[in-house]
């Protein structure tokens, strides 16, 4: 691993966000590989298990991704038997991306595997410190759906 620009206590919140948020995506990505996934198959995958029911064009708006992005990455995910796409019962036009039991399984080995990663970037945390940073993360985010992507 290269070294970057050392953070600082008085360095602004979003570049360490950004870089938390880096450093996860490595770890997790790596994670993702192990299983035969890319970080983002994994982060779609989570998402369809996390909210299942939203059609394509919701889905793209929850992850941030625009609707040609999403699209190749389901018609992967679709092709390895991981995600079905099924008619919206009230509209035939949309589609809804559902997780298959096969993209369940690969998803929960990747979390499971993405838990103890986590842990381990953790551990000079106490579990109060953690819930601590978890509930301002939560705080921070809010219910907004914000426009453009970190995948």
């Amino acid at each position: 691993m290269t070294e970057g620009p050392a953070p600082s206590l008085d360095s602004e919140i979003t570049w360490l966000l950004h870089r938390a948020a880096q450093r996860m995506h490595v770890v997790t990505g790596e994670q993702a590989e192990r299983h035969g996934l890319h970080l983002r198959d994994y982060i779609v995958l989570s998402a369809l298990d996390k909210t299942p029911g939203l059609t394509q064009v919701e889905l793209a708006r929850t992850l941030g991704l625009d609707k040609t992005t999403l699209m190749t990455q389901l018609d992967r995910l679709e092709q390895g038997d991981l995600v079905v796409r099924h008619s919206a019962p009230h509209d035939r036009r949309l589609r809804i991306p559902a997780i298959t039991t096969a993209g369940e399984e690969v998803r929960a080995r990747v979390a499971h595997a993405s838990e103890e990663a986590e842990r381990n970037a953790m551990a000079g945390f106490s579990q109060a410190d953690v819930d601590t940073f978890r509930r301002m993360l939560f705080a921070i985010i809010g219910t907004a759906v914000d426009p453009g992507s970190c995948l």
